[in-house]
């Protein structure tokens, strides 16, 4: 509940309490008792006031303790009042504030969320009220009204719980939502980039290649074949590629080495710096492969988030091919793995 509306309800609230402690004082004819009167009227006055203005540091909710403070209260107060009064007085209207003072103070204590405290409010206010005027007459002087404000809280405070419920759920869809969709722009601009770059990388040999109608030189060829690596490793593994993964990459194929890139989401789901880390790693393993075939692979595994696999290329096949480098890359690096085993 923000500011306003407390401010706004906690001075209903007093207004109401001042309201009945004053229609209770406007006596027509002398109480028999005028100390438990008063006494009566101080003691819902210090209980209603307290229970409207205590403030709580983690919410709304009233402490247990005070609550059954109230809920005592309400079971006093209706017998104080009406043993004040001569028995023929105890039906006249000052004689029977206590009826909606307490029904109010029950919706109080529902609004501070103490449900089940606000209903025992309620509850000794209907039977002390039916001992001192009896059930029919309490009805007819007000507890009606007092049930029915107290029902009436009851759905108000549920509905309001199950709005501010909403309300927040909704806020998070909205701000997963929002991320989601920045994350989108960021890779949507990211993959412009690379295309760009590799376009800029294929771009002069293409040119070179369709001016030449197809007659290139070997040093042309080669440039040609380079280029159209660079390309492809733009658009089937932009995550895993750097300056230093494409520098090692295309010292490999500059020796005659054939390297394939295959990027099917494995680092989607790590944080930048663990992707800095991976790419690093990556380039280093490429470096000091000397393998003639080499295939990169990042696969969505809950465990390697990079596979690098170089073969010999020695057979007739290629499943006859040596292999001669394995090297797995973890989705974790190892000092988070160490952390997580320690912290289980």
């Amino acid at each position: 509940m923000n500011r306003s509306v407390r401010s706004v309800a906690t001075s209903l609230a007093v207004g109401f309490a001042v309201y009945f402690a004053a229609r209770a004082v406007w006596w027509t004819v002398q109480p028999a008792v005028p100390l438990l009167m008063v006494a009566a009227i101080l003691l819902y006055l210090v209980v209603m006031v307290a229970t409207v203005l205590l403030e709580m540091p983690k919410g709304p909710q009233l402490p247990r303790w005070w609550a059954a403070v109230a809920v005592v209260a309400a079971a006093l107060i209706p017998f104080m009042a009406s043993g004040s009064m001569p028995l023929a007085y105890r039906t006249a209207p000052f004689a029977t504030w206590y009826i909606g003072a307490l029904g109010l103070l029950a919706v109080v204590c529902i609004v501070r969320r103490r449900i089940i405290a606000g209903w025992l409010v309620l509850a000794a206010l209907t039977v002390s009220s039916a001992v001192c005027l009896g059930p029919m007459v309490s009805l007819e002087l007000g507890l009606v009204g007092s049930m029915m404000w107290t029902v009436v809280a009851q759905l108000l405070v549920l509905f309001w719980d199950r709005a501010v419920h909403d309300t927040e759920h909704l806020a998070d869809i909205q701000q997963a939502v929002s991320a989601w969709h920045a994350t989108q722009l960021v890779r949507q601009r990211e993959r412009r980039l690379r295309v760009k770059y590799a376009l800029g990388v294929a771009g002069p040999v293409l040119t070179r290649t369709v001016a030449a109608h197809g007659r290139l030189t070997d040093e042309e060829r080669l440039e040609a074949r380079l280029a159209e690596g660079r390309l492809r490793d733009e658009l089937r593994g932009a995550s895993l590629l750097n300056d230093a993964v494409r520098d090692a990459i295309q010292q490999a194929r500059l020796r005659g080495a054939t390297v394939t890139v295959f990027d099917e989401g494995g680092l989607d789901e790590l944080d930048e710096d663990r992707r800095t880390e991976i790419r690093d790693e990556l380039a280093r393993v490429l470096r000091s492969a000397e393998a003639g075939r080499v295939i990169i692979r990042a696969a969505r595994d809950p465990q390697t988030a990079v596979t690098v696999v170089g073969r010999s290329g020695s057979g007739d096949s290629s499943d006859e091919d040596s292999v001669g480098l394995w090297h797995e890359i973890p989705r974790e690096s190892a000092t988070d793995a160490a952390r997580a085993s320690s912290s289980d």
